[in-house]
């Protein structure tokens, strides 16, 4: 009696592990199929970032702007330079360590944010007059700052272009969802430096799909084995 209910218990206790098993497994299938679905939803996004950033020219879009459907899409404006209301915001490219210029540039549908280009720590840069045409890429807004740093409006220290607090901080009305980079202006060896914004998204999902199907793989490998020991010990 106390063998067959030891044999009963066994055998329940491999039911519920073998129940176990495949919610893990369903679950592992799960997450390698939503990894592929957004494999295919980030080739898509990146293919029509490419054709909105070799498009050509056209005016910004009406606001609100976002990321999927706006972001590096070729723009051209024409104002104005501000060059008293610009700011300097920490960065670091393939030149070396320096600054962001921004500039808001006045127009008559309303001022814009220019990153004119990078500059570096010490030296100066161009100030054009007048009337400027500028064609370069729209960017979304970055506000609050970095993982690691913070903007501080108040001792004028930007990390992160974020519109709105520079729209504060020097009591512009700018639209505030987005800013441009601007295409390089003037002489090749002058700053700012423009043209410098580099398009690349990361792109693992591929990568981690096959690795939520390699552990579900190697998990009906270790049930199977498993089942065959204990109806061989049985």
């Amino acid at each position: 009696m106390t063998e067959a209910r030891e044999h009963g218990r066994r055998r329940w206790l491999d039911i519920v592990l073998l129940a176990l098993a495949g919610l893990v497994f369903v679950t592992l299938i799960g997450l390698g199929n939503w990894q592929m679905r957004r494999l295919s939803w980030k080739l898509d996004l990146i293919e029509a970032v490419e054709t909105r950033a070799h498009g050509d020219p056209v005016a910004p879009p009406e606001p609100p702007v976002t990321q999927d459907d706006d972001a590096y899409l070729r723009v051209e404006v024409t104002g104005s330079f501000r060059h008293d209301s610009s700011l300097l915001v920490k960065a670091v490219t393939e030149i070396g360590p320096g600054f962001w210029l921004m500039t808001p540039l006045d127009r008559p549908e309303g001022a814009v944010w220019i990153n004119r280009g990078f500059v570096p720590a010490s030296g100066d840069w161009t100030r054009p007059e007048g009337r400027q045409r500028i064609e370069g890429l729209l960017r979304i807004t970055e506000p609050g700052g970095t993982l690691l740093e913070k903007n501080d409006p108040e001792a004028d220290r930007w990390v992160s272009r974020d519109i709105a607090a520079m729209n504060a901080a020097t009591g512009i009305d700018a639209q505030p969802g987005y800013f441009i980079d601007a295409d390089q202006q003037g002489s090749p060896d002058a700053w700012p430096r423009g043209g410098l914004t580099i398009i690349d998204f990361r792109n693992s999902h591929l990568s981690y799909a096959l690795t939520w199907y390699a552990m579900a793989l190697l998990l009906v490998a270790g049930m199977a084995w498993a089942i065959r020991d204990r109806i061989r010990g049985d």
